[in-house]
């Protein structure tokens, strides 16, 4: 696809649009359809449909594989450290309401939020790196 320029073109508009809706259903996941798996999903396939375009040395400079590495740390390293500030707080892990953030209400809402969030960018970024993966057992 590397010669269409039409097909470029419309990759180039619709990537930031598409990223937008993932961050989106992954920031809303907690209270509507969606969420961190959801929105990851979308965040992937939006580098993916990038990475078909224009070529995988292009994807590449889009996003290293040194860089996606470190989003896949990241993301487990979110979730887990929700957990575990749980468990310092004095509740089950995963238990939101005993975060120390004022109200029960608010704590399980953040407490949500940073779970969704760490998801998200995990299934993000092992989309991605399964994506090259199998890119580069093909050549």
């Amino acid at each position: 696809m590397k010669n269409n320029i039409i097909i470029q073109i419309i990759t180039r508009l619709l990537f930031p649009f598409i990223q937008l809706f993932g961050f989106y259903v992954i920031m809303h996941g907690e209270s509507g359809p969606g969420g961190g798996f959801q929105g990851g999903v979308i965040l992937g396939a939006s580098v993916i449909l990038y990475v078909i375009v224009f070529g995988i040395d292009e994807g590449r400079k889009l996003i290293s594989e040194k860089t996606n590495d470190i989003l896949n740390c990241t993301g487990v390293l979110i979730y887990g450290g929700v957990g575990l500030l749980c468990i310092i707080a004095g509740g089950k892990y995963l238990e939101y309401n005993i975060l120390p953030l004022g109200s029960v209400h608010f704590a399980s809402h953040m407490g949500m939020l940073g779970i969704e969030i760490g998801v998200g960018v995990t299934v993000s970024a092992v989309m991605i790196t399964l994506f090259f993966e199998t890119a580069r057992q093909g050549k």
